[in-house]
């Protein structure tokens, strides 16, 4: 097995993982941003 392969399984392991941290903050980012009542909502919609 190449040794690059089972890290990159890893991390989409980890990013899959919903008791990740980094999963949560990923999903939480984006109900701010889809959620007109947050002030992400509006900063991600900007040109």
């Amino acid at each position: 097995m190449p040794k690059g392969s089972k890290s990159s399984r890893n991390n989409r392991s980890n990013l899959k993982n919903p008791n990740n941290a980094s999963n949560k903050a990923s999903k939480d980012n984006r109900s701010n941003q889809m959620n007109p009542n947050n002030e992400a909502y509006e900063s991600s919609r900007e040109e």
